[in-house]
């Protein structure tokens, strides 16, 4: 399966996929399957245990997903559940299936956990997983010892908040991230054209400060559809990093007083003017649906 890295120089468009707490991914399966959402993206991305609840294993999960549908998958991996032992050991499995998108996180709070006295690991933020892969992609482990076989290149990628009082602290946030050679930044979802044109800005002067491969690095926006008022509410005042213009709350406010339907009416074609915007404007996507599958047809 081909990395994702090409897709960058010109159009990607990905779907997150959140695996279920079972021991079978068969229904999520279906349900993409049924929503036709995969005929709309370039690839998906498997999140690895989001909020520290007990989920299905992301690189599986990826594995399932791109034998089902033939298309790349970015597999998550968070510096919360694992040592460097058990992150080199699952990127030696993940380069066996063929799983070479890695999206490398420090991952949510243990405590935020629905398992008994979970202690996160932590050895280090994204930035330690993304040298363990700088590593890799040398032929030898992060202790500096050769392998005898050389894994399949690996492609990094790496997340960004999408807002801040201050851009300066997401641009140092960036950099560091691109000096570790993350190849795409998936940013917090985005709601404001001018704050796509920051970010925008931001990469442009991010690259300018290297002049090997890291300087055609690329910003990929995050991007929830919102249909109701509570979740623009909560997104806006809840989650860091996150902007949601005051217009489409008070839209949003407006239709909830008059039905459920209006509201999400209101918000599904706030949502679409802005992802139409976004395809013209820098096609390059990362659709967060909440495992909402048959949403994604509806922006298109």
């Amino acid at each position: 399966m081909n990395s994702l890295k090409d897709n960058l120089k010109d159009k990607l468009i990905t779907l997150e996929t959140t695996p279920p707490k079972s021991p079978t991914l068969n229904d999520m399966l279906e349900k993409l399957e049924k929503s036709k959402a995969y005929e709309y993206v370039d690839g998906f991305s498997t999140t690895d245990c989001p909020l520290s609840k007990l989920k299905y294993n992301s690189i599986i999960a990826a594995f399932r997903l791109q034998e089902k549908f033939k298309k790349p998958v970015i597999a998550t991996m968070t510096m919360r559940d694992r040592n460097k032992i058990a992150l080199q050991s699952d990127l030696l499995g993940a380069n066996d299936l063929g799983i070479t998108n890695i999206l490398a996180l420090t991952g949510d709070p243990a405590k935020m956990s629905d398992q008994p006295n979970v202690k996160g690991v932590v050895e280090g933020s994204s930035l330690l997983l993304l040298e363990i892969i700088r590593a890799f992609n040398n032929g030898m482990d992060y202790g500096g010892k050769e392998f005898k076989i050389k894994p399949k290149p690996i492609t990094p990628f790496a997340v960004s908040n999408s807002y801040a009082k201050n851009f300066s602290t997401i641009e140092r946030k960036i950099f560091k991230k691109v000096k570790n050679y993350a190849v795409g930044i998936i940013t917090q979802p985005v709601y404001d054209i001018e704050i796509v044109d920051k970010m925008i800005a931001i990469r442009n002067k991010v690259r300018k400060e290297f002049e090997d491969e890291r300087k055609e690095f690329e910003i990929i926006f995050g991007f929830f559809p919102i249909t109701r008022l509570k979740t623009a509410q909560f997104l806006h005042s809840h989650v860091p990093g996150i902007y949601v213009p005051d217009k489409w709350i008070e839209k949003l406010i407006k239709a909830h007083k008059i039905s459920e339907e209006e509201e999400y009416k209101v918000g599904l074609e706030l949502s679409r003017n802005l992802f139409q915007k976004l395809l013209k404007i820098h096609p390059k996507i990362h659709i967060m649906t909440a495992n909402r599958f048959e949403i994604v047809k509806e922006l298109f």
